[in-house]
């Protein structure tokens, strides 16, 4: 229900209204008074009850008739055309109308955004069995730096964009499919030789804890697509699996892992250089996979799931 912004009385009180007058037989100026409106608004409310209508809610303003609408011919022209994928200016062009009429019939009918063009996507949820079935990789790249930015201090302080051209620092990530506990270091770059160096440090890390990593899901990054990860792949006797390109979603667990890290820990606080955010990062860690109770594990930990446990 939407009620009118300056609406001082809620369908609740307009039906307190009705009975104080017709059951209680209050004077239509006490009512007035006591609920801060005008006799004028008291007795609309009497004619409406008095209608029939029990609801008592806000009517809606627009006009019963508009003589200049666009025709519904035209509309459904317009709808036809945009299901063969063309803009609001082509079409206004090809029928010469304006513009801004075609937008607002486009809006109108829920085509002004063309993924409307398209039935919305099923949700793809799944899980595996067991720990170590599949890990999923992915890279956060963060900007380095020595002092608060605008993120912080506000677009508009002085120096907020000073001292900039610090670089960047590459959080790789390694979550598991199945529990959710997560492997996570700060890395110089991207390239294949570290993603190489943190994949065998997270496959030793997830074995001390019981999980044999035999699966892996990245997405198409230069350093995941190298020979050498493949050869290092193939070493570890760990099959390597890619997602489709331009398509974040189906890694989508490292995906949503990451936005859970950025929220609660990159920037969560304010942290006076990139070196002092990069300290808070391990004891995160430990409170997301130990402590902190997560949404697809019936609100428990990851460590829950571990073999141990």
């Amino acid at each position: 229900m939407q009620l009118h912004a300056n609406a001082k009385l809620a369908p609740s009180t307009r039906l307190l209204l009705v009975q104080r007058v017709l059951e209680e037989h209050w004077k239509i100026a006490d009512v007035a008074a006591a609920l801060g409106v005008s006799e004028r608004t008291v007795y609309r409310w009497l004619a409406r009850w008095r209608a029939g209508d029990r609801v008592l809610r806000d009517r809606s303003s627009a006009p019963k008739r508009v003589p200049r609408r666009t025709p519904r011919a035209v509309e459904e022209l317009i709808e036809k055309l945009r299901r063969l994928r063309m803009t609001s200016t082509r079409i206004a062009a090809q029928l010469g109308m304006a513009v801004s009429t075609v937008g607002a019939v486009l809006k109108r009918i829920g085509l002004h955004r063309l993924s409307r063009l398209e039935p919305p996507e099923p949700p793809n949820r799944y899980e595996r069995r067991r720990p170590g079935e599949l890990v999923h990789l992915d890279i956060k790249k963060l900007a380095r730096f020595v002092r608060p930015g605008h993120r912080v201090t506000g677009r508009d302080a002085p120096g907020a964009y000073g001292k900039r051209g610090h670089g960047y620092e590459f959080v790789h990530v390694a979550i598991d499919d199945y529990s959710r506990l997560a492997y996570v270091e700060i890395l110089d770059n991207e390239q294949a030789v570290s993603a190489i160096a943190f994949l065998e440090r997270a496959v030793a890390w997830f074995a001390e804890r019981g999980i044999t990593v035999s699966e892996l899901l990245t997405d198409n990054g230069s350093c995941y697509i190298a020979r050498t990860f493949a050869s290092a792949c193939t070493r570890l006797e760990i099959t390597h699996r890619r997602t489709r390109p331009r398509r974040p979603r189906t890694n989508g667990k490292a995906e949503r892992f990451i936005q859970t890290m950025l929220r609660e820990w990159a920037y969560a606080a304010v942290y006076r250089t990139s070196h002092h955010r990069g300290l808070a990062l391990q004891p995160w860690i430990q409170y997301y996979n130990q402590r902190r109770p997560h949404g697809a594990l019936s609100h428990k930990p990851p460590v829950t799931r571990l073999p141990a446990a």
